[in-house]
């Protein structure tokens, strides 16, 4: 059975230790406010990683159909996982783990040779940003768990390892499913591109990109919890969504100065 007391704070595991020598969490940070159902932490060891990865796959490949190649089977598991630190939200009722976030830190970027996001995206214009700069991937939340609470520990730890490590910039792809045909992915991004478009100097092109225009059916889409996240928080879209095929979603690359971030919504969204 798993151990599901509540740590005063976040702690990074001796297995996580590497990808996190830039961005470190202190011994002295700060406690995150624990839910009356939910914790949030960085896994531990392997077994924790595991669990991560098998509520990922249970997402993307059993409820978005996405195509993986994976080396176990029920597990999400990629060449970026063992450079990154993971974010985890356990139900506290049960002890699984129900939401997940995964960290690549700017040192570990550099040691892998990229961010995952490069894949889908042209990063000439971000090159200055890297030193200082982290990568969010692979969020997702249980579907039994999809009512905000979740969500909300995601991003307090988000907020306290990122702040408290002194990375200045946050980057990752915010996924659109394409069920419909990408007429709300086509929608989002109208919405985020008035709105919340950022300058030119930090533009993205994508590799494979979703033509928007002939998608846009004029509807307003509700946009989703992760964009509405990032937005309220001062993030901004980096430019036009690529099409994933093997996840069949729309991402958008969305960048998220930490000099931006609205501390008293974090406050907010977590209480």
């Amino acid at each position: 059975m798993l151990e599901v007391s509540s740590p005063s704070s976040l702690q990074v595991s001796p297995a996580q230790s590497g990808p996190s020598q830039t961005c470190p969490l202190q011994s002295g940070a700060a406690p995150v406010r624990a839910a009356s159902r939910y914790h949030v932490s960085l896994a531990i060891d392997d077994s924790e990683i595991r669990e991560a990865q098998r509520l990922r796959h249970q997402v993307f490949v059993g409820e978005m159909g996405a195509r993986l190649t994976t080396v176990l089977p029920g597990h999400d598991i990629d060449l970026y996982d063992p450079f990154c630190d993971h974010l985890l939200v356990r139900d506290l009722n049960t002890g699984d783990v129900v939401g997940t976030y995964r960290i690549l830190p700017p040192d570990a970027a550099k040691r892998i040779g990229s961010y995952y996001s490069e894949q889908e995206f042209d990063f000439t214009r971000l090159h200055s940003l890297r030193p200082r700069m982290a990568e969010l991937g692979r969020s997702c939340v249980h579907r039994d768990h999809r009512s905000g609470g979740v969500i909300a520990r995601l991003w307090l730890g988000l907020a306290e390892y990122l702040t408290r490590n002194g990375c200045e910039y946050i980057v990752g792809c915010a996924s659109i499913g394409m069920a419909d045909g990408g007429q709300v992915a086509a929608s989002v991004y109208r919405q985020l591109s008035a709105s919340h478009l950022a300058p030119a100097e930090w533009r993205a092109t994508p590799r494979y990109r979703l033509p928007v225009e002939s998608l846009d059916d004029g509807q307003q889409a509700t946009l989703p919890p992760l964009i509405k996240g990032y937005t309220r928080s001062g993030g901004m879209v980096c430019g036009e969504p690529a099409w994933d095929p093997d996840f069949n979603t729309a991402d958008l690359l969305m960048l998220l100065p930490m000099a931006q971030l609205n501390r008293s919504y974090a406050r907010r969204f977590g209480a």
